[in-house]
């Protein structure tokens, strides 16, 4: 029980102050379950000794008031405390979930890495759901079926001590084989969490490339390798159903033998006149639903080790900390250039950028290109300060970059890159998105990122788009994504190739809202078109995590030979 105990104590206790008067309901509840189970068991020795022995007609005529009375008191009971402990658990849960996604918001771009995006859902819904069934369900249960016990076992030892002492000797002998069931389960609902992660992700995995499987005919394919996993799904699901069974059959079998037992003692002593037949059989009665509770908290025990297993994956999460901070948590002011000096950055033993320097300022636009791999997205990657340098510096106005209010450094930068992300939402929410909607300021965004006119129409700024924004075209999309990234009037503006994707067309109208949307700011670009580089003011050309040239594009042709190479390559695919 110590794992519980650190279950409760981390997840639950923090939150129960708040939920005092609903728990003494719920307490009342169970009270009230327990007290009408022990009296319908008490009341089999008035109904055989004084109206089945003694023939008592008064007695008669009032013993159905008190059956009614008895089990309405154990219905209200039930009621009330199923209803007060559903509503602790579930307010708790909703909580925790909340604690768990602010947890996973706040950590780096590493942590996400890590683990697959279906991972990190099911352990928000999956895991959260198994701790959720034992706040509302199964720690209520094992309270209320521990009042409802001691109120038997009052009766039974009221009844009987010596007989309610034969019954009960035996009850230890349970622990043992219990530990051993529950050790098991733990450690089979840990593989089970861990299947339960692989379907999500795969389904995750599917449906948001179903265009690719579609394109492919690889439906047949892909739905091979989730039989499989939902095969290994079942397998595991099978072996915690017969692992927790155990405890009933256990339960039972020990429980027959102590009613074993009582039946021959008890039975003597009624036939030698020293016990009543009432006494025997409220005895017999409070005994029987007294195993029922404990077989309940037997199998309730079991079913608490799947909510440990799925704690400690969410502990995990919660005890990870992040690695990009605010070191002095400055407020950011005005930015006029933006340095980089002898900047270093390692993804493990990978080396991406080597030694990278450069300045640009205010009012520039800064090209970098280079092959795949050469360091261009590392470099974004350090702006926004996805990752921090291994070595070196990156400033602001001469101020090292992570001595910014985090926050508010991400606020004066945007981003858009060649992935553009469309919310099930309308127009106006997309553009203003995670910032209150001022639909003036969507109107002005919408017009400088040249998309104005089809957004008119459309249906204009409330028209909602479809999730993924399949009813926008691809130089639709990157026109929105430009507009949210003005939307927040940032000083830094990123464009991480941007307009690699699309046809000649609709690169016109993106280059030119680049050109018209950069002035007075820092504008970073990652390019993938000659049409794209000739607008900035100079451009970086990165081999294998190093700048190898910096410059205008009529000096880089005549003075770098790996910028030439670049650009004939460049030349080439835009002619193909």
């Amino acid at each position: 029980m110590k794992d519980l105990k650190i279950v409760l104590r981390r997840l639950v206790f923090p939150y129960f102050r708040g939920y005092i008067p609903y728990f003494l309901l719920a307490l009342l509840g169970m009270l009230l379950f327990s007290a009408g189970t022990s009296a319908s068991a008490y009341l089999v020795k008035p109904v055989l000794d004084e109206i089945f022995v003694k023939k008592d007609l008064e007695l008669l005529y009032l013993l159905p008031y008190a059956i009614v009375f008895v089990y309405f008191l154990k219905g209200a009971g039930k009621y009330i405390q199923t209803y007060y402990s559903a509503y602790i658990g579930q307010d708790i849960i909703r909580k925790i979930r909340d604690r768990l996604f602010e947890k996973m918001m706040s950590l780096d771009l590493v942590f996400f890495h890590k683990f697959r995006s279906g991972e990190l859902i099911s352990r928000n819904v999956n895991d959260v759901d198994r701790i959720r069934h034992v706040v509302s369900t199964l720690i209520p249960d094992m309270v209320s079926q521990g009042l409802t016990a001691l109120g038997l076992l009052s009766v039974v030892i009221y009844q009987s001590p010596k007989l309610s002492f034969f019954a009960l000797i035996i009850m230890p002998a349970t622990i043992i084989p219990l530990q051993i069931i529950g050790k098991k389960l733990k450690k089979i609902s840990h593989r089970s969490q861990e299947k339960t992660s692989d379907i999500t992700s795969k389904l995750t995995e599917v449906f948001t490339n179903v265009e690719i499987i579609k394109a492919h005919a690889a439906e047949q394919y892909e739905h091979a390798i989730f039989a499989k996993q939902n095969a290994n799904f079942f397998k595991l699901n099978m072996k915690t159903v017969r692992t927790s069974e155990l405890s009933g059959p256990l339960m039972e079998t020990i429980g027959a033998i102590g009613v074993a037992v009582v039946i021959i003692i008890g039975g003597k002593e009624v036939i030698e006149g020293t016990m009543t037949v009432g006494s025997f059989f409220s005895f017999l009665a409070a005994l029987f639903m007294l195993y029922a509770p404990i077989k309940r908290i037997s199998s309730l025990y079991t079913k608490v080790q799947d909510a440990i297993a799925a704690s400690e994956r969410i502990f995990f999460v919660l005890d990870q900390e992040p690695t990009i901070v605010s070191v002095k948590n400055l407020p950011l002011g005005k930015i006029n250039t933006l340095a980089f000096e002898n900047v270093f950055l390692k993804y493990g033993e990978h080396k991406a950028l080597n030694g990278v320097s450069f300045e640009v300022k205010k009012g520039e636009k800064l090209a970098l290109v280079g092959d795949s791999g050469g360091g261009k997205s590392s470099i974004v990657n350090l702006i926004v300060r996805f990752f921090d340098p291994t070595q070196g510096a990156i400033r602001l106005d001469g101020v090292s970059l992570s001595d910014f209010n985090l926050t508010a450094l991400r606020t004066s930068i945007s981003m858009v890159t060649q992935r553009v992300y469309i919310f099930n939402d309308t127009v106006a929410a997309n553009v203003a998105y995670g910032k209150e909607i001022d639909l003036v300021r969507v109107v002005q965004c919408l017009e400088q990122a040249n998309a104005s006119d089809f957004v008119e129409e459309m249906g204009g700024v409330e028209t909602v788009l479809d999730e993924h924004g399949t009813n926008l075209s691809g130089g639709q999309r990157q026109r929105i994504a430009i507009a949210r990234a003005l939307y927040v009037d940032p000083q830094i503006l990123i464009f991480d190739e941007a307009t690699s994707a699309l046809d000649s067309k609709s690169e016109q109208k993106i280059t030119q809202a680049i050109e018209a949307v950069s002035k007075n700011r820092i504008t970073i670009i990652i390019a993938h078109r000659l049409s794209t580089i000739r607008q900035v003011d100079k451009i970086a050309v990165l081999r294998h995590g190093k700048i190898v040239d910096m410059g205008t594009e009529a000096y880089l042709l005549e003075h770098c030979e790996e910028y030439r190479r670049l650009a004939g390559t460049l030349a080439r695919e835009e002619e193909a």
